[in-house]
């Protein structure tokens, strides 16, 4: 008999599926029995993609956002060459075998998934996380008929046959005007527009927006051309019509879609702890040998630009969100790590920051769109040292990260708000004006 393989306490089955970055395959928890999808990622290509601190960012916030309503993900462990993820094992298929199977869905059931999906998608938002690839392939049920979101992030990581990360990413169906455009857009507007399009689907039993040709898909899609069919009720059509508004700024929001008395209709909000703990030592552990051959791995790489950033719209393109509290709880990050966004090219950042940094006597060292900037500490005791890499998150729209490498904390602190101070000109603030 052939002996079964291990990787922990888990004992590894059956293949189940296969993504760009891996397998996943069932296993079961030796010490409890629970059944588990494990997700198998191989290191080389983490890191041949350079996508070890997205990758990790993006476990972190997957192992933080937790709801009923989406999968989820118990722990991470690292073998010598893979980085094996665990996640909830949801039994139920996807809610679109359902639509195979069956034509279309009555408009009941539809709601109750519908409000399921709007819940997952709510709690996200509200941890200033969106998903930007909403599709059937990502909605699973669980034994009892429950909605699963799966793989909130780590399905929004899109590898192109060159291994560049699209910022279009998902279904073209599916996705919002706006994202199809080339300027930055709002990661809430554009996943509610994609609820809308699943909405749509399990009533109608077909798509909105279905063209073979490309470029008149995106034509319906900008110009919301679609119409529903005669058995939507009036309520159901004016919402829908309400989401699928092209006009992100227009376009209904969450507390709007709780409020409409269609979506309300025997809504019973799933009940759940907020407040449970949740350690990311094990993602540390993954990622600290990782990171040191990423960066030796990283300082080969030629000069091409900044690193393309899909971590599902992390942040809300507002200087105020700052999660990387969350990524460490027993050190104090919040004061250790910034971040800004600007709408500047990547290189004009780099400059700015060059000339500001040498203004302040700072000797500054750049490479590849990660800046690092050094001084003697205020009090004279020491180095004082801080690095900037730059992120394109979107078209047009970049994330500056800031840490703390060297020196005191609340001299750090002191130092990043002058820095921004004198980068006033190439910080953008999406909230400008409205307090």
């Amino acid at each position: 008999m052939n002996k079964s393989r291990k990787v922990g306490k888990y004992e590894v089955g059956r293949m189940v599926g296969e993504g760009t970055f891996g397998k996943v395959k069932f296993a079961r928890n030796c010490e409890t029995g629970e059944s588990v999808a494990m997700k198998i990622l191989a290191k080389s290509t983490i890191l041949k993609h350079r996508m070890v601190d997205q990758i990790k960012r993006e476990i972190s916030i997957m192992k933080i956002v937790r709801h009923p309503n989406i999968v989820r993900l118990h722990e991470v462990l690292a073998g010598r060459a893979k980085i094996f993820i665990i996640l909830e094992f949801v039994t139920g298929g996807e809610l679109f075998d359902k639509i195979v199977h069956r034509g279309k869905l009555p408009e009941n059931e539809s709601r109750k998934y519908f409000q399921q999906l709007v819940d997952a998608v709510a709690h996200c938002h509200s941890k200033g996380v969106y998903h930007r690839d909403l599709k059937p392939e990502n909605l699973l049920l669980d034994a009892y008929g429950n909605l699963k979101v799966s793989d909130f992030g780590l399905s929004a990581l899109p590898l192109q046959g060159d291994g560049l990360l699209r910022t279009t990413c998902g279904t073209p169906n599916y996705v919002a005007p706006e994202v199809l455009g080339d300027q930055g857009y709002d990661g809430a507007a554009a996943d509610i527009w994609s609820c809308g399009v699943i909405l749509y689907v399990l009533m109608a039993g077909y798509l909105p927006f279905d063209e073979t040709n490309l470029y008149t898909l995106y034509s319906k899609i900008t110009a919301a051309e679609f119409s529903c069919p005669y058995w939507f009720s009036p309520e159901a059509n004016k919402l829908i019509h309400k989401i699928l508004d092209p006009n992100p700024k227009t376009r209904i929001r969450i507390d709007g879609i709780r409020n409409d008395p269609w979506f309300k209709k025997n809504y019973a909000p799933v009940k759940y702890r907020e407040d449970e703990e949740v350690s990311l030592d094990d993602v540390r552990a993954v990622f600290e040998d990782i990171e040191d051959q990423y960066i030796a791995e990283r300082s080969e790489i030629k000069d091409g630009g900044p690193l393309l950033m899909n971590a599902f719209e992390m942040i809300t393109l507002s200087q105020g969100l700052n999660l990387s509290a969350l990524f460490d709880r027993r050190q104090d990050y919040v004061n250790r790590q910034t971040r800004f966004v600007s709408r500047k090219p990547a290189q004009v950042i780099i400059s700015n920051v060059e000339a500001v940094a040498e203004s302040m006597s700072l000797k500054v060292h750049t490479r590849n769109y990660k800046t690092r900037l050094e001084g003697i500490s205020a009090n004279r005791t020491g180095q004082f040292a801080v690095v900037l890499e730059v992120y394109e998150v979107a078209p047009s729209l970049f994330m500056v990260d800031v840490r703390k490498a060297a020196g005191d904390t609340l001299e750090y602190h002191k130092f990043y708000k002058n820095f921004c101070a004198k980068l006033e000109d190439i910080i953008w603030n999406p909230i400008e004006g409205t307090g």
